[in-house]
């Protein structure tokens, strides 16, 4: 991140732009449903100004203890294998944000997320309503503790199936600092026919991709993955421009 000094002296930073060849394309042939939403010219970026840099307010009482537990709901603990799902983040310098609001939503174990939209003929889950949120601390650390997604068919094309991943919003130190984006886990058989992962650039798709973290394991419980997400800059996470609410 640089500085610029506007009029009247005030000292406004600059955040680091995404090589282009690095941005995810708005919109992306093969998955079909851009074509309805991705807008037909080349966005533009806009200058930051004192608005676009004021750090959001989230208010105290927004997260709640429990809330980044998404196992245990109404009462009940929920289906499949638990998974502690943790990581960092960071700004373009690689710096760690902290009291960034990290939401995340999700399907359950089977492939189903309790949505109006979702009608496919997997089972839902009482105890499961695929939605967290926490808030990260001094040092930019996240973590959530939630049941590994199941893949499920999206009718994109002949035999479309999304692999496991798990949908992130974060907010940074300002309003221009939002990220919406999807965590992968590693050695997923789907990648190669998904037209959503697949429309990263291929030198930028291991960014969207968690590791499997052995040491952070919970013996006897539940494994755990590590992803660390950049808001901006050379190391950007991959991430989508638009975000329509769909739960693809």
């Amino acid at each position: 991140m640089t500085g610029t000094t506007a009029a009247g002296g005030l000292h406004l930073p600059r955040y680091v732009r995404e090589p282009a060849a690095l941005r995810t394309p708005v919109g992306f042939p093969d998955y079909r449903s851009a074509a309805l939403r991705a807008p037909l010219r080349t966005p533009v970026d806009l200058p930051h100004r004192l608005t676009e840099i004021t750090g959001p307010v989230l208010g105290e009482d927004r997260v709640r203890p429990g809330d980044a537990d998404l196992t245990v709901r109404s009462g009940g603990e929920a289906l499949g294998q638990r998974v502690l799902v943790h990581g960092r983040v960071l700004d373009s310098d690689g710096r760690p944000v902290s009291d960034a609001l990290v939401e995340v939503w999700q399907a359950n174990a089977a492939g189903r997320y309790r949505h109006v939209g979702d009608n496919w003929p997997a089972p839902l889950d009482p105890h499961f309503d695929g939605l967290g949120r926490v808030v990260t601390d001094s040092l930019g650390r996240y973590e959530f503790l939630t049941i590994k997604p199941g893949a499920y068919p999206w009718g994109n094309h002949h035999n479309a199936w999304r692999p496991a991943h798990i949908h992130f919003s974060l907010f940074g130190r300002a309003f221009t600092q939002r990220l919406v984006t999807q965590m992968y886990f590693p050695d997923d058989p789907l990648f190669g026919q998904d037209p959503i992962f697949n429309a990263i650039p291929a030198a930028a798709r291991h960014r969207a991709i968690s590791r499997c973290s052995l040491e952070r394991t919970q013996d006897n419980w539940a494994l755990a993955f590590e992803w660390d997400v950049v808001l901006r800059g050379t190391d950007q996470t991959p991430f989508e421009t638009d975000d329509d609410g769909d739960v693809a």
